[in-house]
């Protein structure tokens, strides 16, 4: 297929207000919730730090320094861990946070949506394809899901968004698309509906929350006129780019937790928790236990 531009850079839009979790978010970010012991944030950077993004772009809103302080050495912690031979937290520390100088933060002013708050990342991405990742979408697999789509544009080029499967009559609350000829390891993408009516989505393959897009989607999203909800919509960018450009569907098959939502957080905190070996001997039993308290 040829080569094409190598994906460097990732955008994470964290501007959201969290109100689905008030009151906790008056005062924390809802990406910085912890699941088990990590912010959900980080298990995000962490997939695209696995997938060989090099460079981090956090689109910010008012009360997210936090965001920004988390991904800073913190020397006074760093060194009060040093003076007590905690060597295995400064590893652990050190592990999680980009390399100096990789991490930038912008801010989006205004709520005006997802496509806005990609916008907002256009100077520093700068005329080159970026990873897009939503930071309530946490997943769970062998492989991560934006290394696997990173593989796919390897061989694809154009544009690639990260799909799965739902049950056919749930299709009416996602974004689905249409399924064309495999490439490579995914397939075409042939149409893009929000939110189809009952009965007439193109398949039960519904949008993620990952993409991989070209730069010319900032030149759409500058001119484009607010959709649903009053806000500048990503979809309705990406539909005008799919008419001059390739899209890649990358069927992710693994774990995807709603991080954004009570029961999508709470199940995400028990996944993790259960997939660790330190924790699920002291909780598995209790689990169990209350479940079957609460019958």
């Amino acid at each position: 297929m040829g080569q094409h531009k190598k994906v460097r850079k990732a955008v994470f839009p964290v501007a959201g207000l969290g109100t689905r979790f008030l009151p906790a978010t008056k005062a924390v970010p809802k990406e910085m919730l912890t699941v088990v012991d990590k912010p959900v944030i980080q298990y995000v950077v962490d997939e695209a730090m696995e997938a060989g993004i090099e460079h981090f772009v956090f689109v910010t809103g008012r009360s997210k320094h936090v965001i920004e302080d988390y991904f800073d050495i913190q020397f006074e912690l760093e060194h009060t861990l040093r003076q007590r031979n905690k060597n295995a937290e400064l590893s652990l520390l050190s592990g999680l946070l980009p390399k100096a100088g990789t991490a930038s933060f912008t801010r989006q002013q205004e709520p005006l949506g997802l496509g806005h708050a990609v916008w907002c990342a256009r100077e520093i991405v700068g005329d080159e394809p970026f990873a897009l990742l939503l930071p309530d979408m946490v997943m769970r697999a062998e492989k991560g899901c934006m290394k696997g789509m990173i593989e796919l544009y390897e061989q694809s080029g154009g544009n690639v968004i990260a799909v799965e499967e739902c049950a056919p009559d749930q299709t009416h609350k996602y974004g689905i698309v249409g399924v064309g000829d495999t490439i490579g390891s995914g397939f075409r993408i042939t149409e893009m509906v929000e939110k189809p009516a009952r009965g007439t989505a193109p398949s039960n393959f519904f949008i993620n929350g990952r993409y991989i897009l070209q730069p010319e989607i900032f030149r759409i999203l500058e001119s484009q006129e607010r959709g649903a909800g009053n806000e500048i919509q990503l979809t309705d960018g990406m539909l005008k780019l799919a008419q001059s450009q390739d899209f890649a569907g990358y069927h992710f098959r693994g774990q995807t937790f709603d991080c954004g939502a009570k029961d999508g957080f709470i199940l995400a905190n028990v996944a993790f928790a259960l997939s660790r070996a330190d924790i699920r001997p002291t909780i598995e039993d209790e689990l169990k236990g209350l479940i079957a308290a609460l019958k």
